[in-house]
């Protein structure tokens, strides 16, 4: 989103903010500030923006949302020829890239929204190239009810998840309606929540129920925290004081009173179309991102900063 919207990732943080081509929203992420905060692998999307998503232009049928996430894949592609990044695809390969000493990010593709999809034979496309995790929804698509858009899978959602449960591709919940989850859940795949606070502090569909934050824990998922203040505090307005870190250390700790620790990760989305206005008050750049592990109780902090997603993804990611 952000190299979409004109920013060059390969510049200093300062540099880039000193340039930023995008108004009103202060950048807090580079490849520098990612390698600062210590990140080794995260996961990059591919995400299709729909008509009146509160951009310009828009897609208004497969085809154009197709279009957006073929030109998203080439920028990773082209990234990765450049050293930038270093595509992921499976288990074996995160482990390698962990133990490797390369500088280039470790991405593992996520699709948040799969209207890029034109159906369920058409999945095996996109996980040759690359695709190892979708989000059916993120508002309403052709596949599910999401964000403020409630509803069931589709016929066309039920035959994409039978086909992601076997082709291996993990369902990200993070964006599903409840409705869309537990139909989802009932056909079997593997669920995570790349990024999805609780709706037992914060009401609305975007964050997950107990029974839902219970579910993706059974199927071996990891829930990620996100660093976006109206996601920390119910009725947060961008007019108001920004919501401290401690406010976000109390979504970890209900997940971990519900699941457990070890399903507890970093979800931040600092990337996804916010900038330093609406993340944490403690947060001004991505690498300050580990501030927040200080307010974890000392025997978790590794496990949140990065082994819960590391234990998931070695074991699951592209595994039937």
């Amino acid at each position: 989103m952000n190299a979409e919207a004109g920013r060059d990732l390969t510049l200093g943080l300062e540099t880039l903010r000193g340039r930023d081509p995008v108004a009103g929203q202060t950048a807090t992420v580079t490849f520098g500030e990612l390698r600062a905060a210590g990140v080794r692998v995260c996961f990059g999307t591919l995400f299709a923006r729909p008509h009146g998503s509160g951009s310009p232009g828009g897609y208004t049928d497969h085809a154009g949302a197709r279009a957006q996430a073929l030109a998203q894949l080439d920028r990773y592609r082209r990234w990765e020829d450049a050293g930038c990044v270093r595509l992921l695809r499976a288990g074996r390969e995160v482990e390698d890239h962990l133990a490797g000493g390369s500088e280039a990010l470790g991405v593992v593709l996520l699709m948040e929204g799969a209207d890029p999809v034109r159906d369920a034979d058409d999945l095996a496309f996109w996980v040759g190239a690359g695709v190892r995790v979708v989000g059916p929804a993120w508002g309403r698509t052709r596949y599910a009810g999401g964000t403020d858009a409630p509803g069931p899978l589709t016929g066309a959602g039920r035959e994409l998840v039978t086909a992601m449960r076997e082709l291996g591709v993990a369902l990200d919940a993070s964006h599903l309606d409840d409705a869309a989850f537990w139909e989802a859940a009932e056909l079997g795949p593997r669920l995570l929540a790349t990024h999805a606070n609780s709706r037992a502090v914060v009401p609305g569909n975007r964050h997950l129920t107990d029974e839902m934050a219970r579910a993706v824990a059974a199927s071996g998922g990891v829930i990620g925290l996100v660093f976006l203040s109206t996601f920390l505090r119910a009725g947060w307005d961008l007019g108001q004081a920004r919501v401290p870190l401690s406010e976000l250390a109390g979504h970890a700790r209900h997940y971990a009173e519900l699941v457990g620790w070890e399903q507890v990760g970093l979800g931040t989305d600092l990337d996804g179309g916010f900038g330093q206005e609406k993340a944490p008050l403690e947060i001004e750049r991505y690498r300050d991102v580990p501030r927040f592990l200080d307010l974890l109780p000392p025997e978790h902090r590794a496990g949140v900063a990065g082994e819960n997603w590391r234990r998931w993804l070695t074991r699951f990611l592209g595994a039937r």
